[in-house]
């Protein structure tokens, strides 16, 4: 049974309509046509000089295809067109045509691999970048600070990233930033040569938050390994590096009292400001910091000014001011930080982390119960 001409032509219209109303969604987070850094800029534009490359060969291809069809189209059963054999024209033309084509392309290929791969400025920001099963560290030498899974850039300063693993190959991609950078474990070198690592450079234009993940699979949780970059001023990059070390973290020790104190007299005022502000606290915050403390859980996390120092896992100082949890899989809130601690490997297979009710990383469950929980997570969402 033969189709009816406008039942053919509605399955084409479909099958044009799909792409163009595809091409009409909302912007997508991890674009690639999207760039807000020079690096990306360089390597958009590469993209669009190779795109209208192939635009220009598909052009000449269809126009070719249609003038054969039409002219050496059989115009009876015994017409047969004419036999040409090496014609030195078309020879030359398909040989010649496409090499210089490839010329075209290879050199602003080349061009932009130089542009990226070397380092933009002496004065660039360092941030050395270690790639985890299944998380991200970022330190930043020149401050002393040590964060977790959200790297904050200051827009308009050159940045450079120092990439390492420390287990498995993982790969660096925030897509509007730039293109993917491998990150591998180092390995051990002579006494006297430096290490090898990945460097990825590039100078963020635009202040937003851009979203990025692992592209290199690392295993279970691959899919699951998500990062934030947060571009912002300068002015409020130091002033998130000066909050760092303006946070409190954990009760100060009680500091000692004067030898030569009477009961009931006043402290001495720098004793004074030394205690901590415990009558105004919340009590479950003061609850969730004292089972945090005394817990596995400062052999693994750190929280600046506190006791806890771990260096195996996330570092926890400002943990209340991300916007994610879990390397960026869950919008960080009482609710889904309570679900992670209590089953961490549920969310995120694989996952170092013990839980309430089973070991993890080769530390024990932490047995704690919903109360506990829910306290430890009032205390780390007080971490500003």
């Amino acid at each position: 049974m033969k189709r009816s001409l406008p039942g053919v032509a509605g399955r084409a219209l479909l099958l044009f309509l799909v792409p163009l109303l595809a091409a009409c969604a909302e912007e997508y987070p991890q674009s690639t046509i999207n760039p807000q850094s020079d690096f990306a800029a360089i390597i958009h534009s590469l993209y669009v000089s190779i795109f209208w490359w192939t635009m220009l060969i598909l052009a000449v291809v269809w126009v070719a295809l249609a003038w054969v069809l039409v002219k050496y189209r059989r115009k009876s059963e015994n017409d047969q067109p004419k036999q040409i054999r090496g014609h030195l024209g078309l020879e030359i033309g398909w040989t010649v045509g496409p090499a210089l084509i490839v010329v075209a392309i290879v050199i602003p290929t080349i061009q932009a691999v130089f542009a990226t791969q070397r380092p933009i400025s002496e004065d660039a920001l360092l941030v050395e970048v270690t790639g985890h099963r299944f998380w991200w560290e970022f330190h930043y030498p020149e401050y002393g600070v040590t964060t977790a899974n959200e790297i904050r850039l200051p827009v308009d300063r050159p940045v450079s990233l120092r990439l390492e693993s420390a287990d498995v190959i993982h790969s660096f991609w925030v897509p509007v930033l730039g293109g993917k950078r491998d990150l591998n474990p180092v390995p051990a070198v002579r006494e006297g040569r430096d290490k090898k690592y990945n460097w990825l450079y590039f100078t963020p234009e635009v202040t937003g938050v851009f979203m990025g993940q692992c592209a290199e699979f690392c295993g279970e949780s691959h899919a699951l390994m998500a990062k934030r970059a947060i571009v912002e001023t300068e002015a409020e990059f130091e002033a998130w590096i000066a909050s760092w070390f303006a946070s409190e973290g954990a009760a100060a020790p009680e500091p000692p009292e004067p030898a030569d104190a009477e009961p009931g007299d006043a402290l001495p005022e720098e004793v004074a400001e030394a205690r901590p502000a415990g009558q105004d606290e919340d009590p479950r915050i003061a609850q969730g910091r004292e089972l945090f403390m005394n817990s596995t859980c400062i052999a693994c996390h750190a929280v600046q000014g506190t006791s806890a120092q771990g260096a195996i896992a996330p570092n926890l100082t400002l943990f209340g001011t991300r916007r994610t949890l879990a390397s960026g899989i869950m919008e960080n809130n009482e609710d889904n930080l309570v679900r992670w601690i209590i089953d961490p490997q549920g969310i995120k297979p694989a996952a170092a982390m013990p839980g309430v009710d089973y070991p993890g990383g080769n530390w024990p469950a932490t047995n704690f119960s919903e109360e506990e929980v829910r306290a430890i997570s009032a205390y780390l969402l007080s971490l500003k």
